[in-house]
């Protein structure tokens, strides 16, 4: 069931941005030869004036088929005749309807469960937030000298710089500062104990607060209370130290000093290996807002601008090697995202909204990485409608379905090498 929600929610992203060139293409008289949801054989169709309306077999996509986009046509009402501000409208049209549905659902969001600020919520004490001298209230205005617009870009950023030490503008009452923040790697490959710890930073996070089920932890008889102190006769003073120490330890059985009721105790554990996503933590989390009546209308835009910045950000990354072909997403693994989202979502309330928020995300990448230069692309298409105005002239028709076709092979190569990357992340887990 939740798969199945994904998969609409996504097709309904897509039938939206060929919903945008369908229109206008009508709005200009463009005769509409077929609008088709989802690709392969024909289900069903009818015929209504001049435009058929099909289902396919394979519910993926949907597509809108213009007189005279793909071949020649003499009819005043082909899209090949029509001036070329009409053309570049009709191609523009899908981006621009998924931009539109992403700010709709944006603010629906928004409205519903409130928008992340860059208002900084908790820093818990030995984190390295509050070792920068970060406190709660304070406003993060850069980090690395990129403004930060939402905790997305915070977040990014600090990936994308690997977790070096960076400065970090912020803003406490009327005065602006600056802080060097030091994020603290969590790595691929970590020894864990099997325990939650009371704080996650600071003395806090050595008292264990839960047992892990089946895990060294429990297998060893730590309880809910104790307090680590030691391990193997060194203090341990906070559970960053604990981590360092079993992995400094690459997996040997250790003597874990521990307090419970006032009284010292030893038990010998053997860690077990977790595998992971590394990541980068700081001790963070920024408030939620729910702001006024018009400062929820303005965050959308705002949001969006923010996302679309990410998405130059990411292409130039992809250039330089910040940033593997392999961490590119395609349809199988947003159908998986979008679904753990649904799955995670105790009530319908939840459901909605994060349905709104993935899809809205979505949205804009998908008009977005369609408004990109390259051929078959939309904004591959309005590439050629620039020359051709720079040209006076149309290139000839020839040389336009060269580059058309060199742009389809490229691009359903990249295709095949996400679909099978998306299932290979999937079995990797």
């Amino acid at each position: 069931m939740n798969i199945l929600i994904a998969i609409l929610a996504l097709n309904l992203i897509v039938i939206v941005h060929e919903l945008g060139h369908y229109l206008v293409a009508k709005s200009f008289n463009i005769k509409v030869l077929e609008f088709s949801l989802f690709f392969g054989p024909k289900l069903f169709s009818v015929k209504k004036g001049e435009t058929i309306y099909s289902l396919r077999l394979f519910p993926v996509g949907a597509f809108v088929q213009l007189e005279g986009e793909e071949e020649a046509s003499d009819s005043e009402r082909s899209f090949s005749n029509k001036p070329l501000a009409a053309r570049a409208a009709v191609v523009a049209a899908g981006p621009l309807m998924n931009f539109l549905t992403a700010l709709l659902f944006l603010t629906l969001a928004f409205f519903m469960g409130g928008y992340s600020s860059n208002l900084l919520d908790t820093v818990p004490p030995g984190s390295p937030a509050a070792q920068a001298g970060l406190q709660r209230g304070d406003r993060l205005i850069s980090y690395d000298g990129k403004k930060v617009y939402q905790p997305a870009d915070f977040y990014t950023f600090m990936t994308i710089n690997k977790g070096k030490p960076s400065i970090v503008e912020y803003q406490r009452g009327k005065e602006k500062r600056q802080a060097l923040l030091t994020p603290h790697l969590i790595p691929e490959d970590r020894y864990i104990l099997g325990f939650g710890a009371r704080e996650p930073y600071g003395e806090g996070s050595t008292i264990i607060e839960y047992i892990l089920p089946d895990s060294p932890a429990e297998q060893a008889g730590l309880l809910p209370g104790d307090q680590i102190i030691a391990l193997d006769q060194e203090p341990i003073s906070n559970k960053q130290a604990l981590s360092a120490y079993l992995h400094r330890k690459n997996g040997e059985p250790v003597t874990v000093t521990l307090r419970r009721a006032g009284e010292e105790r030893q038990l010998t554990i053997q860690p077990r290996m977790e595998k992971g996503t590394a990541y980068y933590d700081t001790g963070l989390s920024f408030q939620v807002v729910r702001g006024s009546f018009w400062a929820t209308i303005l965050q959308p835009p705002v949001y969006m601008y923010s996302t679309l910045r990410s998405v130059i950000f990411t292409l130039g990354w992809l250039v330089t090697g910040k940033v593997s072909i392999t961490q590119l997403a395609g349809p199988v693994r947003i159908v998986s995202i979008m679904s753990e989202a649904v799955s995670y979502s105790p009530t319908a309330a939840l459901i909605l909204l994060n349905l709104l928020n993935i899809s809205a995300l979505i949205s804009m990448a998908i008009g977005a990485t369609n408004l990109l230069p390259l051929p078959a692309l939309d904004g591959g298409r309005l590439l050629l409608f620039g020359l051709e105005a720079l040209r006076g002239k149309p290139l000839p028709p020839e040389k336009e379905a060269a580059i058309s076709m060199l742009g389809f092979v490229l691009l359903m190569s990249l295709g095949f090498f996400v679909l099978f990357n998306d299932l290979f992340q999937l079995i990797r887990g």
